[in-house]
């Protein structure tokens, strides 16, 4: 008797999936950023602040225009 195949929620594994992308995304982004800032000897974190928030704008772009695209092409919510 063959086994049912499972098929994962894919909503579930592909936000999960984003998640851990926007996770990595900022780790590298201020391990980043503080090398830069130590290398041109900045007093202030310029860019250990600016690059988390240039990976946040860019991420939560990145996911309005997957939701808004799911939604046009009239599939489930």
């Amino acid at each position: 008797m063959p086994l049912k195949s499972t098929k994962p929620d894919n909503d579930l594994m592909r936000f999960a999936g984003w998640g851990t992308q926007l996770f990595v995304m900022l780790a590298i982004a201020v391990f980043g950023g503080t090398r830069m800032d130590k290398w041109m000897n900045m007093s202030f974190p310029l860019f250990t602040l600016l690059f988390p928030f240039i990976i946040l704008i860019v991420m939560i772009y990145q996911l309005i225009k997957d939701t808004s695209k799911r939604k046009s092409n009239g599939e489930k919510e």
